[in-house]
């Protein structure tokens, strides 16, 4: 036989394809602090996108692709009036969900926010809870979409643990494109050969570019790649269900496969050898732990390194906010994850831009004592030149404890400290906060925060009596369990 002839035996599904599939079909959540976090996770989650309701720059985006279409069964965009068809609304609810850079995040080797799955969570099952009633069947339930956010945020969050997409130049939304579509098939009814189709064709969809998240390329397209990946999940998972056959090798094939293609490239920063780096690695498998040990951006529409610098700067604002023009110099100790992702020198060209610069969210709570999302925006920016002043003066320093605790399993921490010097000598003491108010280890004191801050969202879009309505049911896990889902979502249209 020729050397350059192709041996076209059909592959088993490779084995992390198999794995997923297995969790989703057969995994019962039993876990209370799962379930209580996931509630917890939807509340915050769905207000994170009614307040980007509030911004023309989101809104422009959301709608029927063709206007004046009519959808029987269509699902609801939350906060609108809007019914759509799945994959669309779907498209709509993940690009509200991250407009502001303000739902849940997962910080691992890979970063990224698990909730961005609830877009296509909930557009299909809105649509099929209606489309079962309209049958004469039962609809879903909000605890199979709490079960299933369990398992999209184990999914993503799991891959995420030790696998860097970054380090190879892609982006965290290929995991949202996986974890919802292995979810939403089995929603649908996917069998295992159906959702083993499925996954394997979101993982040939492939690169998912992190282009546009750096400098000086930073936009707004990573305001809406998450709920453009979780529509493509619904998409696929549609076809699956139609039969179309799947690509049992698509990890592993040599040459052709994700792992030689997407995965294999040597990082300038990490001279890992490709042949190292050319298959997952995974330190536990499916449960709910990430879903435990979510992380809740509770007080700061901002990339998730930068929030424990939000939180020092607000405490060191009434120590230097008579005194700004007295700074010498400003000292930024940190992780190393920030350094690569987030810290930036430079003009700032648009507000996405802004809310992935370390330096901007470090000023901006210093100079004003706190951190919202018009503080991102042109006007605002443009008219404080004092921001870009402070951010001259900053000097970033990696702490290697804090890099290596970032990693560690039992601890996971998101430390910054900062420290003001001014031009006479003096200087404030360095304040230091290892773990964000969002973190595990703070619920007590973040979960009443939480339901604050859903309240002042739903404020932006509802009467008092609906969001007082809305936050009863939300807060009642019992309830919420049992309600339908085409009542829940009722309950969001305007």
């Amino acid at each position: 036989m020729s050397a350059n002839v192709d041996l076209n035996n059909r592959p088993d599904y490779d084995k992390v394809i198999q794995d997923i599939a297995d969790y989703v079909l057969n995994y019962q959540v039993s876990s209370q602090e799962a379930l209580d976090t996931a509630r917890n996770c939807l509340m915050d989650t769905l207000g994170c996108g009614l307040l980007a309701l509030r911004f023309p720059e989101c809104t422009k985006h959301l709608g029927p692709i063709v206007q004046g279409t009519i959808v029987p069964n269509g699902a609801r965009v939350p906060g609108t009036s809007l019914t759509l068809d799945p994959v669309k609304a779907a498209w709509d609810i993940g690009c509200i969900i991250r407009w502001l850079d303000y739902n849940d995040t997962w910080l691992a080797a890979e970063w990224g926010h698990p909730s961005d799955n609830l877009g296509g969570i909930l557009a299909i099952a809105d649509h099929l809870s209606q489309q079962r009633l309209a049958q004469g069947e039962s609809p879903l339930t909000m605890r199979d979409v709490l079960e299933a956010m369990i398992m999209a945020h184990e999914i993503q969050g799991v891959i995420a643990l030790e696998n860097s997409f970054n380090r190879v130049g892609l982006c965290h939304v290929l995991l949202v494109r996986i974890a919802s579509t292995a979810v939403v098939t089995k929603m649908m009814g996917g069998d295992r050969e159906q959702i083993m189709a499925a996954i394997s064709q979101a993982w040939v969809d492939g690169s998912a570019l992190r282009t546009y998240r750096h400098a000086p390329n930073a936009g707004s397209r990573k305001s809406w790649a998450a709920g453009d990946a979780t529509s493509r999940a619904v998409r696929l998972a549609d076809m699956s269900m139609r039969g179309e056959m799947g690509i049992p090798s698509v990890l592993t094939a040599p040459q052709w496969g994700f792992y030689d293609v997407s995965f294999s490239k040597t990082n300038k920063d990490q001279a890992i050898k490709p042949e190292a780096q050319r298959a997952f690695s995974f330190s536990q498998g499916y449960d709910a732990y990430v879903m435990e040990n979510i992380l809740f951006k509770i007080s700061f529409p901002a990339e998730f390194h930068a929030q424990t610098a939000a939180e020092a700067a607000v405490t060191l604002h009434p120590q230097v906010k008579d005194r700004l023009d007295e700074i010498e110099k400003i000292v930024i100790r940190t992780h190393e994850s920030a350094i690569r992702i987030i810290s930036k020198v430079g003009p700032l060209a648009n507000a996405a831009d802004r809310d992935h610069c370390l330096q901007y969210m470090t000023a901006v709570p210093l100079a004003f004592g706190n951190l919202i999302a018009e503080h991102y925006e042109d006007d605002f920016h443009q008219s404080h030149p004092i921001i870009d002043i402070l951010r001259d003066k900053m000097d970033i320093i990696e702490d290697k404890r804090f890099t290596a605790e970032y990693l560690e399993a039992d601890k996971r921490s998101i430390a910054n400290a900062i420290q003001v010097f001014f031009k006479d000598g003096s200087h404030t003491e360095e304040v230091v906060v290892e773990y964000p108010i969002g973190h595990r280890r703070r619920r007590q004191d973040g979960i009443p925060l939480l339901e604050q801050k859903f309240q002042a969202n739903l404020a932006t879009r509802f009467p008092s009596a609906r969001c007082q309505q809305i936050y009863t049911l939300c807060k009642d896990q019992t309830e919420l369990e049992k309600t339908q889902v085409n009542r829940f979502m009722d309950l969001f249209v305007i």
